[in-house]
């Protein structure tokens, strides 16, 4: 087995020649993008881009697969991180070679924290999870990355695969409290939210969660508790929903609670201490737009059009004035059935 050299720990001389500069390289014919004589809207490429991206186009003609394509790819990756074809052929030079999987993945944290957004970074590191069959390593790495970018779409879909890709006993123990540190660190990190409602609804069942009943129990209870915290948190709203729709449970079961943020009086209730409804905290903005508007829902769904329009109609005029053109359409809308 061959023992790869990443590009960036080659000798400083090396590295700082183009491709048609080194010796090594003289057996490769490179092949340049083929442009129109006078492009509309000419891209201006690096020379080292440039160089490199000939090079691989000729490496690519041939067919070559080596410990070099590796070193040229990694150099073309470096330069432009969304480069799919170069990903594509590094994948498959590696199965050719029958290089360390180990060593590319340590590569690969390095850049997956250097291009954290770059789905290409992902993708490939799935292709390799794929056959190193190593899991467990990686939630600790994912949440290293989460770190830098709590919110990162790309780390938070690798890691839900990883998770339904293995489905691992041990995988899937701690997820629960790992996302509930997250949402205490963030309560407004609509993607920790999302992957909540993924590991509770949207996995299958594991042991211990046979009783959903139980399960929609405690999670009405725990976002309400959130909601309790911060009114106006719409990634919390949005998880009521998706619990009562998920289950097909009625939106008119959690009214009582609705009721306490979508009105600004309600003051006094704030005092009584109910664990189905806890009331908003003190300082509260109220009314809040996401409760109204789940107000009308349920008014909507249990018939009650007048009462719904109503709350729409404050909702257009006072308090979600940049929807207003919406709000008006559900007006006419609810006034037709």
């Amino acid at each position: 087995m061959p023992a790869l050299v990443p590009a960036s720990s080659q000798s400083s001389d090396d590295g700082d020649l183009l491709y048609s500069e080194r010796p090594d390289w003289n057996d490769v014919t490179p092949l340049p993008q083929y442009e129109d004589p006078n492009p509309i809207a000419p891209i201006f490429y690096s020379p080292e881009y440039k160089d490199a991206t000939d090079y691989f186009r000729g490496i690519v003609k041939t067919g070559e697969k080596s410990e070099r394509v590796l070193e040229l790819t990694e150099s073309i990756i470096r330069l432009n991180p969304a480069h799919y074809s170069a990903w594509q052929y590094r994948y498959e030079t590696l199965l050719a070679i029958n290089a360390p999987l180990d060593v590319e993945l340590t590569l690969m944290d390095e850049l997956a924290v250097e291009f954290l957004k770059t789905y290409q970074v992902w993708h490939h590191r799935r292709l390799l999870l794929m056959l190193t069959r190593k899991p467990a390593p990686e939630l600790t790495f994912i949440a290293k990355c989460l770190q830098t970018d709590v919110k990162n779409y790309h780390t938070w879909s690798y890691r839900q695969w990883l998770l339904a890709y293995f489905n691992d006993d041990e995988l899937w123990s701690g997820e629960l409290d790992y996302v509930e540190a997250m949402i205490v660190d963030d309560i407004r990190n609509n993607s920790a939210w999302h992957h909540r409602f993924f590991v509770v609804f949207q996995s299958g069942i594991r042991e211990g969660e046979t009783d959903r009943s139980r399960i929609v129990r405690r999670e009405l209870t725990y976002v309400k508790q959130n909601i309790s915290f911060a009114a106006n948190n719409p990634s919390a709203w949005n998880y009521l929903r998706g619990i009562l729709d998920f289950n097909d449970l009625p939106y008119s079961r959690v009214e009582d609670f609705v009721k306490l943020y979508a009105d600004a009086s309600n003051d006094a209730v704030r005092d009584v201490v109910d664990l189905e409804n806890p009331p908003p905290s003190k300082g509260a903005e109220l009314p809040c737009p996401a409760a109204i508007e789940f107000l009308a829902d349920i008014h909507e769904k249990e018939g009650r059009a007048l009462q719904a329009t109503e709350l729409w109609r404050s909702l257009a005029d006072e308090h979600d004035t940049m929807r207003k053109k919406y709000w008006e359409f559900r007006i006419r809308e609810g006034l037709k059935s």
